[in-house]
């Protein structure tokens, strides 16, 4: 059997059980949340050890941190208020059309597909994967080929979990892509690069499958004059290195006051000595996913370099490190590294980082970091740090983009009542709570009329006092 019949099957199989079942009962999507999380509960052990194994050194805390207790709080806000969330919303019937009730019924869209990237390979399964499911959908899971243990592990989970009609998982193995893409969705989750997610859209729109992209970019940190700089850099710096820089929503650059720079410099360097006074060795300090991925970073670096950037390593204990190939040991361990005097001309500056590196950028006058922001892509996330209501109200009023955090970075993200969700190149569409299940659901307008029929008094030969009557007071 193929890989393209696989799935073909199993998209088969859920397309019958989903028309078997084309409603579900709030209790009947409960008691599926409550098999995920039991799954997840269970095999959360593996996860920690599979994640690790992906990653050569993946941190058991950021594990669980980031991927397990935000996919089970998920799970439970979705239990908490579907039947809420599934109940019809009335709406008003216009005059001219009374009497009648007027309402919106949310409806599973079917059978959706989730793309899943490796920086997170639980919690970007299981969220799409639980809002699907709280809408009353089935699923299918396609993992990443950089996180083959994680993806064994989640399919077993799964399997042990549900019946392939209802969700089921695929590696990287077992089809492409490209094939996964192009299958007949009700709705398609991407998370990813913004170049592969345009692959991603283009395949989707062959069968006007409707898609969720979320695919992060440039998200900059700006740090206003009076805020404490020891507290923004302080949490800069735990929002860069959390999975060593790789999360779509990382802090990508940081605009800082000029005549501050240096000292940003400073309480950076001694926010990261103290998160990670090791580095080497230290289990807590997350690899680099593999080698492919270390060796951008270092051409990034690179070419940073070559263009006059000055680079500042952080490496607390002076361990003994290559910065031409920027490792310890030929691992796939990378310093943290500070790049000041950046140009739009470098890579660093063009790409999605995904790593930990951090560009700083002067600016002179608020309007100046609002402008830089402004002038590229809107970002997936925007980092603000500043006490000023109305300094925050007007960066609010003045830039887009998917989220905006202010005096913290990544902690917008498993907010289970706020929606996430990128704008321009950083995506579209959202979910997570209550947008996730509107997501993942048909907003179906129902207007019932009772059995007297007032529209009879409209109908033709035109022309009567009652034409003439409504067209003067609807119309002048």
């Amino acid at each position: 059997m193929s890989d393209k019949n696989l799935l073909d099957i199993i998209f088969k199989a859920q397309k019958i059980a989903f028309q078997n079942n084309p409603m579900p009962s709030a209790q009947e999507r409960i008691d599926n949340l409550n098999t995920l999380e039991q799954g997840i509960l269970k095999y959360k052990d593996d996860f920690i050890a599979s994640a690790n194994m992906d990653f050569g050194c993946r941190c058991a805390d950021e594990t669980m941190i980031a991927e397990l207790i935000p996919s089970v709080e998920n799970i439970r806000h979705i239990k908490k208020n579907v039947k809420r969330w599934m109940k019809p919303s009335l709406r008003k019937t216009g005059i001219l059309f009374q009497p009648a009730k007027a309402m919106v019924v949310y409806q599973p869209l079917g059978i959706v597909g989730i793309i899943t990237p490796w920086n997170y390979p639980v919690y970007l399964s299981i969220g799409p994967l639980a809002g699907a499911l709280g809408a009353g959908n089935r699923a299918i899971i396609r993992m990443s080929k950089n996180t083959p243990e994680t993806a064994k592990t989640l399919k077993a989970m799964i399997a042990e979990c549900f019946e392939q009609d209802h969700v089921a998982v695929m590696t990287a193995d077992e089809g492409s892509g490209s094939d996964f893409s192009k299958q007949k969705w009700d709705h398609l989750v991407f998370t990813g690069s913004t170049s592969v997610g345009r692959q991603v859209m283009k395949a989707a729109s062959l069968n006007l499958t409707p898609v969720t992209l979320e695919l992060g970019g440039k998200s900059p940190a700006i740090i206003s004059k009076n805020f404490p700089m020891q507290a923004a850099a302080e949490r800069i710096a735990f929002g860069k290195i959390f999975n060593m820089g790789q999360t779509c929503v990382a802090p990508d650059y940081v605009l800082c006051p000029r005549v501050k720079v240096n000292q940003f410099v400073k309480c950076f360097s001694a926010s990261i000595s103290k998160m990670y006074p090791t580095m080497r060795d230290n289990l807590q300090y997350t690899s680099i996913i593999n080698e492919h991925e270390h060796l951008r970073l270092q051409q990034i670096l690179d070419d940073a370099r070559k263009k006059g950037s000055e680079i500042i390593t952080l490496n607390p204990k002076q361990e003994p490190y290559d910065s031409i190939n920027s490792t310890w040991h030929n691992s796939n361990k990378m310093a943290v590294t500070l790049l000041l005097n950046v140009t739009d001309q470098m890579v660093v500056m063009q790409e999605e980082i995904f790593g930990p590196l951090l560009p700083v950028i002067a600016y002179d006058k608020p309007e100046d970091a609002i402008e830089f922001v402004n002038s590229r892509p809107k970002p997936l996330a925007l980092y603000y740090f500043d006490y000023d209501s109305r300094q925050v109200d007007y960066l609010l009023a003045h830039t887009h983009s998917g989220g905006v955090l202010i005096n913290d970075t990544l902690a917008h993200v498993p907010q289970d009542d706020l929606p996430f969700g990128g704008i321009g190149d950083s995506g579209m569409g959202q979910y997570h709570g209550h947008e996730g299940f509107l997501n993942f659901s048909k907003a179906k307008g129902v207007l019932v009329k009772p059995r007297f029929n007032s529209g009879k008094f409209v109908y033709p030969p035109y022309g009567k006092m009652l034409h003439r009557f409504l067209y003067k007071i609807f119309l002048g």
